[in-house]
């Protein structure tokens, strides 16, 4: 009971360090002088994806990489399945030529190099495959080329949304910052040894928690993020936040993990990386089935049947 309590406390933790990082820090470059195109591209780009990172993170350095890597892939299948489900129930979700070509691709790319760097590296003492330090190198090198291509999208202006940044005082922002910082890291913290408690105490291996609990909870921000979007009708930021976070996930958070401590993947991880890039492809070949470029609301539908049968799988 007590891990229960302490599980949902680390997550209400993430949600709002994760709020006051990016509210904060917003206002903190928009008094600097920094465009709204820029402060979309980082520094709120980082922030949906801030409890994936801390929790993967602390997971590696603890050496509870189930953890790590069912995080990073189960928040995946769930932003594609669940969240971008739900959202094309409420509205079709229209999608940009650059995204249907350049960014959607790129998300299934990164979906195939997880199962390509693992199955073309070496086995570890236990004879797992694994995600080495050079692999996470390498992801590192794909996120930084990712990186400058948003950046180069910013230049040309390609971004247009517009971002509502509050106006606050340099020392606030700064403190706030601080703040949101720890309350990141504390509720990574408690989120990590609650869920390998857990995971004991039933029976059940880190993966699972971390595919089904951990990854559900990490992934509500871009819930949030996307659902209210998709009410409001910006179709374009509830899939582009989807599609962004997933490849900051693989490229970034993935790579780091693995650069701290290899990622052993574990009886199971195989089919859970096979049923990412399912997704990431079905994400794909929905654009061309329906009507112009757009998720349809049965389309939404197939994605949260998937889901359901998917977390049914490994469930039972």
């Amino acid at each position: 009971m007590w891990d229960l309590i302490f599980l949902a406390a680390g997550f209400i933790l993430l949600i709002f360090g994760a709020n006051y990082l990016v509210d904060n820090a917003s206002a903190l470059a928009s008094k600097l002088r920094i465009s709204n195109l820029v402060i979309g591209l980082t520094i709120i780009a980082f922030g949906t994806s801030s409890p994936e990172l801390v929790v993967s993170v602390i997971s590696s350095v603890q050496g509870n990489s189930e953890i790590a890597i069912g995080n990073i892939v189960g928040s995946n299948i769930f932003n594609i399945m669940a969240i971008l489900g739900i959202s094309a129930l409420i509205l079709p979700l229209s999608v940009k030529s650059t995204t249907t070509w350049i960014e959607i691709p790129l998300c299934l790319l990164s979906a195939l190099l997880i199962f390509t760097l693992a199955h073309t590296g070496t086995a570890n003492k236990t004879g797992y495959l694994m995600i080495s330090r050079t692999d996470g190198y390498i992801l590192l090198i794909m996120f930084l080329a990712f990186a400058l291509y948003n950046y180069h999208l910013s230049k040309k202006g390609d971004i247009s949304e517009d971002i509502n940044v509050r106006q606050k005082s340099t020392r606030r922002s700064v403190l706030m910052i601080i703040a949101g910082l720890a309350m990141l890291v504390g509720g990574g913290r408690l989120v990590v040894i609650s869920s390998v408690n857990i995971a004991i105490e039933i029976g059940v291996s880190e993966r699972l928690i971390g595919l089904t609990i951990v990854a559900t909870g990490t992934s509500l921000p871009e819930l949030v993020t996307s659902v209210v979007a998709a009410i409001k009708g910006n179709t374009d930021i509830a899939i582009g936040n989807i599609v962004g976070s997933n490849i900051f996930n693989v490229f970034l958070i993935l790579g780091i993990s693995a650069v701290i401590n290899p990622v052993p993947l574990v009886q199971g991880t195989s089919t859970d990386i096979l049923v990412n890039i399912f997704a990431s492809f079905l994400l794909f070949a929905f654009i061309f089935t329906g009507k112009q470029r757009q998720i349809e609301r049965w389309e939404g539908l197939v994605f949260i049947i998937a889901y359901l049968l998917y977390i049914a799988l490994i469930l039972f």
